[in-house]
């Protein structure tokens, strides 16, 4: 189901799957170019939690998706600000789950927990941002950058610099195939966010939601 919600910059999109008497999993992207290469797979995913009894959100963040936001105009302050709005409206417990660096923007949410695939810092977020602008690179000394489609502000870019995943507990992290970083669970899968185009890994997103099904439950105990 499609619905809305509020921050305090305006309005934004979301989708609804599942139970409306469950605990809630919010699930947040990556954003720019790697969000249209996990979309199809998130929503696989969250519908798997569906069919097991959890309900979940994939909301649109200011200026992504279908923000009505000029993707320039986007900041980490807005993200961060969206998705705390969001948790606080919710008359359930919320269960953070994240993507690469969407695991950037639910540092303020008060979440009853955290589940992140591959959790991204922000500074790694922009040396692939500036490896996808090659050969000329980043001009940092300009407003605004065009990178693979998307006009991203160079502010944005700085505050992403130093941004870092939230690592307040209960906090699960999941891995895929040889990434050496630290994990609670490693699952031998290919990322999709490293293909050319958007794809789908029904197989791993159904292996995922057992994971995240059963921290969620933990979390919340139910």
């Amino acid at each position: 189901m499609i619905d809305r919600y509020d921050w305090p910059g305006g309005q934004e999109a979301l989708w609804r799957f599942g139970p409306a008497d469950a605990p809630v999993v919010m699930l947040l992207l990556p954003p720019f170019e790697e969000a249209n290469r996990t979309r199809t797979f998130a929503v696989g995913l969250l519908r798997a939690l569906a069919t097991r009894g959890i309900a979940s959100i994939l909301p649109d963040l200011p200026g992504q998706g279908e923000s009505l936001l000029p993707t320039e105009a986007a900041n980490l302050a807005d993200w961060r600000a969206a998705v705390t709005a969001l948790v606080a409206a919710s008359d359930r417990p919320v269960i953070g789950a994240a993507i690469r660096a969407g695991a950037l923007f639910d540092t303020d949410a008060d979440l009853a927990g955290r589940w992140h695939l591959s959790p991204q810092p922000g500074a790694a977020l922009v040396r692939e941002l500036g490896r996808i602008a090659r050969p000329t690179g980043i001009d940092r000394t300009a407003p605004v950058v065009e990178i693979a489609g998307n006009r991203i502000a160079t502010a944005l870019l700085d505050e992403l610099d130093a941004a870092t995943p939230c690592d307040a507990h209960p906090r699960r992290i999941v891995r895929l195939g040889t990434d050496p970083e630290d994990a609670d669970l490693r699952i031998d899968a290919a990322p999709l966010w490293r293909r050319a185009e958007p794809g789908d890994d029904p197989a791993l997103a159904e292996q995922l939601a057992d994971d995240l099904f059963a921290w969620s439950r933990a979390c919340v105990g139910w």
